[in-house]
């Protein structure tokens, strides 16, 4: 069945980097021959999917409960590093401890850019905003090295503007068939980011060694702290996977699941 864009027209700015996700988005699922997909933030209103469009920072607990009701699904979560990494924070610790199959595409501005630009959990310390005036001083959330330290199925990072490396990164998290998946996706707010900007990104991006083992954990925590969150303004931030673990998902670990599908065994199909 091909996948149609939605006809509804983004709500984004000029130059945002959601324009590039969204038109990858589309292209990875086609590519990945993915009939049915579930996600949460905006970016549901500009596809057309089986979608639950979930509140702020709260999409991981109902993603969870579908990929439960119904483990034969594919639940994609797209959402910001606002809401993923801030109010969704603690949600998104225990989705990473349990391994739920659950694949989650992360919006990194390292701002809050539909909320009008306070600092996020990933701004880069004295990055000022009308918020914090006098910058910010807490410490940079890292969300490659707390995937990675959780021993998470799936970890990898891509950026907006290398659209082939996103889309490459966007299939390989959606073929992923075994616990979570987190991918960050590093792009430009262009209204209230003007420290992180595409050319700031493209200048910083570089491909992860084709020697790099994903399954070292202790080397994939390494890559985890060359740029970007811990090192603010780093001159390189490692895109590509990072680590990809040998946990088995939650879901599989589940006796009642054996049977079938729970909306299967209920509805007697």
């Amino acid at each position: 069945m091909r996948r149609l864009p939605s006809t509804n027209e983004p709500a984004w700015c000029p130059g945002c980097g959601n324009f590039a996700i969204l038109k990858t988005l589309d292209e990875a699922i086609e590519e990945a021959g993915i009939d049915r997909i579930g996600q949460a933030a905006k970016l549901p209103h500009y596809t057309q999917a089986n979608v639950f469009n979930g509140l702020h920072g709260r999409a991981l607990p109902p993603a969870t409960a579908i990929k439960l009701v119904n483990h034969d699904l594919e639940v994609v979560v797209t959402s910001g590093d606002g809401d993923m990494y801030g109010e969704g924070g603690n949600h998104l610790i225990h989705a990473m401890r349990r391994n739920i199959g659950v694949k989650a595409f992360v919006h990194n501005n390292q701002v809050y850019g539909l909320t009008k630009g306070q600092a996020s959990p990933t701004s880069e310390l004295g990055f000022m905003t009308k918020i914090q005036p006098h910058g910010v001083i807490s410490q940079p959330v890292n969300p490659m090295a707390l995937a990675i330290v959780e021993d998470v199925s799936f970890v990898a990072r891509s950026f907006s503007g290398e659209r082939d490396h996103l889309r490459e990164m966007m299939v390989a998290a959606l073929g992923h068939k075994s616990g979570f998946a987190l991918l960050d996706i590093l792009q430009p707010c262009i209204s209230f980011n003007k420290v992180n900007t595409f050319k700031w990104y493209k200048d910083r991006v570089k491909p992860i060694a084709e020697s790099h083992d994903p399954t070292d954990r202790a080397a994939a925590l390494e890559l985890a702290f060359t740029g970007g969150r811990s090192r603010p303004h780093s001159e390189e931030i490692p895109i590509g996977i990072y680590y990809l673990g040998g946990r088995p998902s939650f879901e599989s670990q589940q006796p009642v699941l054996e049977r079938g599908t729970l909306v299967s065994q209920y509805s007697g199909n």
